[in-house]
């Protein structure tokens, strides 16, 4: 069963009391929708990834992999061996113990780990933000419609006790 669209702005005054010119862009948009009786979710995810540049994404798997159990144990037995090959080559170790180009490496790893893990957190949090105003347009759009519907159900209600009535008036005429 189609519905014809109802006036975005009539939708507009009802429900949130505003002319939808006078509402911030993203309920308007939602209104709007509402009116049409289209959908107004969308995948947040799929749309912040095609904006994503080459180095950003790279971050992010740079991040992922950085924040890993892979990487923990690998990174582990990379300091063992540094460590163990340091110590058995004794007076011919490059890094003899205590170690001081060790350190050195761990220092710039950390340096360009560091940043990079940042901004990954940055755009998560930026994916977040998307996510939760998409959230919030669709439980508006849900609000006005449960509200719409409720209206629905108090105007079908009050028709029927009126017809009940009717009914009743009818059969006490009758029975006279």
């Amino acid at each position: 069963m189609s519905h014809a669209p109802v006036d975005a702005d009539h939708v507009s005054r009802r429900w949130l009391g505003k002319a939808t010119h006078d509402l911030p862009a993203s309920e308007a948009s939602v209104v709007r929708s509402t009116a049409d009786r289209r959908p107004i979710s969308e995948d947040v995810n799929e749309a912040f990834a095609d904006r994503q540049t080459f180095g950003e994404r790279l971050a992010d798997r740079v991040a992922a992999f950085g924040g890993s159990w892979p990487f923990i144990i690998a990174f582990g037995v990379f300091l063992a061996g540094w460590t163990v090959l340091n110590l058995l080559l004794s007076k011919e170790a490059f890094d003899p113990y205590p170690f001081i180009f060790l350190n050195l490496v761990l220092s710039m790893l950390a340096a360009v780990q560091a940043p990079v893990i940042m901004m990954s957190q940055n755009r998560q949090a930026a994916r977040d933000r998307l996510d939760a105003g998409n959230d919030y347009q669709v439980n508006l759009k849900a609000e006005i419609e449960i509200m719409a519907l409720l209206d629905k159900v108090e105007h079908l209600t009050a028709r029927q006790e009126e017809q009940t009535e009717m009914i009743l008036r009818l059969l006490a005429e009758r029975a006279r």
